[in-house]
């Protein structure tokens, strides 16, 4: 009976207590969970600063720039025309101004003078066998006429008998031997003739040859190299005594890439920079009719003209001014590509607008666009994929991010203070490029 009693009481105890822990375990739960901060509301979206441009109306010329060397627009090769003689004499510098005829060096001449005289003696000989052939014809002539006259006196003699046939025989004989002598003679002058031509012949030759001595300059230029050297034995083979430059005219020799070659023409003006920074005028004169299929290069004539200063074989680049417009431009880094067009992104309002535009020339960083954008509208400076369509923006033009920069460091340049709240609004400050 007691034994019962106690453990009525036992389990009523127990029970307590289990409800005594349940609940202050739920207060307990219950204090964390009101303990924990409340979500706080979503922040609106906050703008990001891009530096913007306005689409301008301006004049654009489009240049094509070209590399390449110096070379004469017709270089002249100066060889000696009469080989195996010394040079004698050089009369001209490299980098002198010639006339046509002007002597550029003398060849010597001695061999050439004995052979002068030589032939002068054969002409002279020619001449005498020439008379002593006349006179031979003379006396073949003055032969066949008394034989022919002995003949004819012999025929009626031996028709009466007062002369033998034998007799007959001889004059008629004698009458063919005196023609065929005159015949003789007559070609005997032939020949003489004809030896005092080839004589004659061999004297215009030394006469030209002669004449030759003297190395002349067959057009008016600029000596630009001299090969020649005193002592030397003058011949055809190899590198011309002289190169002349003809009327001193330069161009430039501009290798030019394929893809540009159908928007070159024959007179578009150019600005060429030779190696030093000298810059001078020029026109493109001639168009390559063909491309190196290995390198894919074409070559074209920049026409400059006689200038001194200039010297073959420089280095020099030209841009080539291949077209102009007046029209709506922006930078060249405003530009989208992509498969499907170019692209700028206009600011309208404080949104990102993504548009379709046409380009046209493009000068150094400037593009003219001729579809699609409008005078004053306002472009991202540099386009980038990071912005999208209806992209909350806030435009800074180029004046605008100096001010921000004078505001932010006191000064222009100088470095801002690091610092906690500093490095928190960095991201917001950023100009966007």
């Amino acid at each position: 009976m007691n034994f019962r009693k106690v453990l009525l009481w036992a389990s009523i105890a127990g029970i307590a207590a289990a409800a005594f822990y349940l609940e202050g375990g739920a207060k307990l739960l219950h204090g964390k969970l009101d303990a924990r901060p409340k979500a706080e509301a979503p922040s609106p979206p906050r703008a990001l600063a891009v530096s913007v441009v306005r689409a301008t109306m301006a004049d654009i010329t489009e240049t094509l720039l070209v590399t390449g060397s110096l070379i004469p627009r017709e270089e002249v090769l100066v060889a000696p025309q009469v080989e195996g003689l010394r040079v004698e004499a050089l009369h001209v510098e490299e980098g002198a101004k010639v006339k046509k005829g002007d002597v550029l060096a003398t060849l010597s001449h001695d061999t050439l003078d004995a052979q002068i005289a030589q032939n002068e003696a054969s002409l002279a000989r020619a001449n005498a066998a020439i008379a002593q052939a006349q006179a031979q014809i003379t006396q073949a002539e003055a032969r066949v006429k008394e034989a022919a006259n002995a003949f004819d006196r012999a025929r009626p003699l031996n028709n009466s008998g007062y002369l033998s046939g034998a007799t007959l025989d001889q004059r008629e004989s004698a009458a063919r031997v005196a023609a065929a002598q005159l015949v003789a003679a007559r070609d005997g002058i032939k020949v003489a003739t004809a030896d005092r031509g080839v004589i004659e012949a061999q004297r215009r030759e030394l006469d030209w040859k002669r004449a030759r001595t003297e190395v002349k300059a067959p057009v008016d230029g600029t000596v630009s190299r001299r090969n020649a050297r005193i002592g030397a034995i003058a011949t055809a083979v190899g590198e011309p005594m002289f190169r002349i430059v003809a009327g001193g005219e330069i161009e430039l020799d501009a290798e030019i890439t394929d893809d540009a070659l159908p928007r070159l023409k024959a007179g578009q003006p150019a600005r060429v920079e030779v190696a030093g920074g000298e810059t001078v005028e020029g026109r493109v004169r001639l168009i390559p009719a063909e491309v190196d299929k290995t390198t894919r290069l074409g070559h074209a004539r920049i026409n400059i003209g006689d200038n001194p200063a200039l010297r073959i074989g420089s280095f020099a680049r030209a841009r080539i001014d291949i077209g102009s417009t007046n029209g709506v431009t922006v930078p060249a880094s405003a530009l989208l590509y992509s498969r499907g067009g170019t692209t700028v992104q206009v600011v309208v309002g404080d949104r990102i607008e993504t548009r379709g535009v046409e380009t046209g020339l493009q000068s150094g960083g400037t593009v003219a666009v001729t579809r699609g954008l409008a005078e004053g509208d306002v472009v991202v400076e540099k386009s980038g994929t990071f912005l999208r369509d209806g992209d909350l923006v806030r435009p800074v033009f180029a004046g605008d991010k100096v001010s921000e920069r004078v505001s932010a460091t006191g000064s222009i340049g100088a470095p801002a203070a690091a610092g906690p709240d500093a490095m928190a609004g960095a991201p917001t400050s950023e100009v966007a490029r």
